[in-house]
């Protein structure tokens, strides 16, 4: 998976904290793709060298990461000060000279502020809540819909699933909306779609476009809406069902192999999107596939390297699929891969705890 998205900044979309239900026991964290993490930081920020920018939407990925593999407080605080001095940089179009704002970033900055122990209502001086409050919709048909203050508007289900766990957890008055527009987006099969319908749409629901690529199944979106809804306190009858649809529904479409592929874009197996089932798949207690599903993606992950190969150093890192794996293993992890393994390494670290789990 490899989207970039000013506004959501996936993660493809992204990772939050961790949370087991009952009866979830999991394997001891990974702190090796955790401690390659911490050295892609540079002032609390992942710098993009390629292109010479610091990456706010993968930093925060990267925190959430470093949360759910444990052992790296100390780093997710210098994040957290980091993230929170470029707020305004990261949710808003400031530094272009305009008054833009990004529902998707704002969110994902809500849920990085809480899931870092600060508080979302004054980060970096800025209440993002209300920020995002001002971000939900409230005209018919879109009610709940997050939207971006932007000539072009890139919100979508993965920054609406950041809306909906953040608004729930900090308890805004506009969390209900944000949790039913999300539901919305579930069709009957199980799975939730990447894109909204157009806002003239009478019916915004995933099912009403099924027939086009509106609606096209998605397992990372699927992954993160499971993930930010089991959050979700006090949660309704509605929401119980759509995290159990959702698992269902990813359990179904596990390769024998263990492996998962992403939206229409990433159909084939890929690190990010199994690593984000796993998450998924194993914080909801269905082990075997979350357990099968890490065993995959460990294996591309860099062990004990001998001194002088082009992956000395690179211990814990987590390749995309085994082309990528392949090509570092002659060339090393370069400038112009090194966003590509980073991305991989924090979707994919939280699912290693799950190698084990029962």
């Amino acid at each position: 998976m490899s989207r970039l998205s000013r506004s959501s900044a996936l993660v493809a979309v992204s990772a939050l904290l961790l949370t087991l239900v009952p009866g979830a026991a999991q394997a001891a964290p990974d702190d090796r793709a955790g401690t390659w993490l911490t050295r892609q930081l540079t002032g609390g920020l992942v710098h993009n060298d390629q292109y010479s920018f610091d990456d706010y939407g993968l930093t925060a990925d990267v925190a959430f990461a470093l949360i759910a593999t444990g052992g790296q407080a100390s780093h997710v605080a210098d994040i957290r000060t980091a993230l929170a001095t470029h707020v305004d940089s990261w949710t808003t179009g400031v530094d272009f000279g305009t008054d833009d704002v990004y529902a998707g970033s704002v969110a994902k900055a809500v849920v990085l502020a809480e899931a870092t122990g600060a508080d979302p209502r004054s980060f970096g001086g800025v209440d993002l809540v209300q920020r995002l409050n001002r971000r939900i919709s409230a005209d018919i048909p879109t009610v709940g819909r997050i939207q971006d203050k932007s000539a072009t508007d890139y919100a979508n289900t993965i920054g609406q699933a950041f809306a909906a766990r953040g608004l729930a957890v900090a308890g805004s008055g506009k969390a209900d909306e944000a949790i039913r527009f999300l539901l919305e987006q579930q069709c009957s099969g199980g799975w939730f779609r990447l894109n909204f319908a157009g806002k003239a749409k009478a019916d915004q629901s995933c099912d009403a476009g099924k027939r086009s690529t509106t609606s096209a199944p998605d397992t990372d979106v699927t992954a993160l809406a499971v993930i930010n809804l089991r959050p979700v306190p006090h949660k309704s009858a509605a929401v119980k069902a759509a995290i159990k649809d959702a698992v269902a529904w990813l359990k179904h479409h596990q390769k024998d192999n263990g492996s998962f592929g992403g939206g229409p874009a990433t159909e084939t197996s890929n690190a990010n999107s199994t690593g984000l089932a796993a998450w998924a798949l194993g914080g909801s207690g269905a082990c075997g596939a979350a357990s099968k599903a890490a065993a995959w993606v460990k294996k591309l992950q860099v062990g004990d390297v001998a001194s002088g190969k082009p992956l000395d150093g690179e211990r814990g890192a987590i390749a995309y699929d085994r082309t990528a794996y392949d090509a570092a293993a002659t060339d090393g992890i370069t400038t112009e891969t090194q966003d590509q393994w980073r991305r991989a390494t924090s979707q994919a670290a939280p699912g290693l705890g799950y190698l084990t789990c029962g």
